[in-house]
């Protein structure tokens, strides 16, 4: 692990290797995973395969951020770190605080804080309301303070009243926040105030464009370098030498659980026809079904579900032969994107696709993009 040497408490920049891409990403435990565990072989695959980052998703069973991203640092010695995303209201402001200084010392300033919105009819089930921007906003202002040495008196925001939060005994650091966004308003936030932002699966062309136009603006109206915010592409990539049920599962069942539990947003964000969602859910399996449709429907359910969404929406992804999944990679960094997550795939699903990214990687293009998914470009510190 990078961790300090210990005539010091400062944490430095994990060197960069001339072997990693840090230009790409991945998923540590794609969907549901069967064990936890599993995070161990597929980190230390990525890491000898040259992907650059590990970005955790949390779901509030086996995948819970705070403890696989404790994981992942261990494991590794040079990835990357994001979690993407996790939410503001599930911890104290303290207990993030010190997850995030935890893990900026435990892996030597690779890791970045990720934060989203969560979907708002389940954080209304468990009692938390849902998460506005003023809200986000406000807690990354009081994770800045923290993180700063600040002891922060009296807090009364939309984040919360504190009446004091602190964090003793540290050197101020500045560890990098990511923001998961979709719409307009989280777009201008993270241009704002963070340091990367994950656009969402499936996005179109046009909607990818605008989407990173929209952050790198808001980035520049309040006077900061909209190079400095990077805008990861998260993208599904499913190789044709997968099979094909599997295939089935990570393109027609990830796209009809996004539209399961927030298809108005998508369908509206990419400018689909509504009637098509409408359709799709009036049909009567999916309208019976119980539970996720990538989890929990048969081969043969995904079958039927596939004849209710076009093909075009589900053409935003790497799919086809390893060529032909990198071809479409590259294109993800010429509509704007800083990055890209290899989404949906676990490293050894990945192999063949990573192996011929390397192969027609551009020279040079990205040997400034720090390890950290959030990091400045290397050589800056502010």
């Amino acid at each position: 692990m990078n961790l300090p040497p210990k005539e010091s408490n400062r944490v430095r920049s994990p060197a960069m290797s001339s072997d990693s891409m840090n230009e790409l990403a991945f998923y540590t435990l794609a969907g549901a995973p069967d064990r936890t565990s599993d995070l161990i072989d597929e980190v230390r695959s990525a890491e000898a395969m040259g992907i650059g980052g590990c970005f955790v998703s949390e779901r509030l069973n086996v995948k819970e951020a705070a403890t696989v991203c404790g994981a992942v640092g261990a494991a590794s010695e040079r990835i990357g770190i994001a979690t993407a995303a996790t939410n503001h209201n599930t911890r104290h402001p303290m207990v993030t605080a010190a997850h995030a200084m935890t893990m900026h010392h435990l892996t030597g300033g690779r890791y970045s804080l990720g934060l989203g919105r969560g979907i708002e009819r389940v954080s209304k089930a468990f009692g938390l309301g849902a998460i506005t921007t003023a809200q986000m906003e406000d807690f990354v202002g009081l994770m800045r303070r923290v993180w700063a040495g600040e002891v922060v008196i009296g807090h009364d925001g939309p984040a919360g009243r504190y009446p004091v939060l602190a964090m003793r005994g540290i050197e101020p650091a500045h560890i990098p926040m990511t923001l998961t966004a979709f719409g307009p308003n989280s777009l201008s936030l993270a241009g704002r105030c963070f340091d990367a932002v994950v656009l969402h699966t499936f996005f179109t062309d046009e909607t990818t464009v605008r989407s990173v136009a929209a952050a790198k603006a808001a980035a520049e109206q309040v006077g900061r370098d909209p190079d400095h915010v990077r805008v990861w592409s998260c993208f599904a990539t499913i190789g044709d030498h997968l099979p094909a049920a599997l295939r089935l599962k990570k393109t027609v069942g990830r796209m009809a659980t996004y539209l399961q539990a927030y298809g108005d947003l998508l369908v509206r964000t990419n400018d689909w026809d509504p009637a098509v969602l409408e359709r799709f859910r009036r049909d009567p399996f999916v309208n019976g079904f119980d539970g996720a449709l990538d989890h929990s429907a048969t081969t043969a359910e995904l079958e039927h579900v596939a004849t209710l969404i076009p093909d075009e929406w589900l053409a935003s992804a790497a799919t086809g032969t390893p060529a032909q999944c990198v071809k479409a990679i590259h294109g993800q960094f010429e509509l704007g994107c800083d990055g890209v997550i290899l989404h949906g795939a676990s490293p050894s699903e990945l192999e063949l696709i990573v192996a011929e990214y390397r192969r027609t990687r551009p020279v040079g293009v990205f040997d400034h993009l720090a390890a950290n998914p959030g990091g400045l470009p290397e050589g800056l510190t502010s």
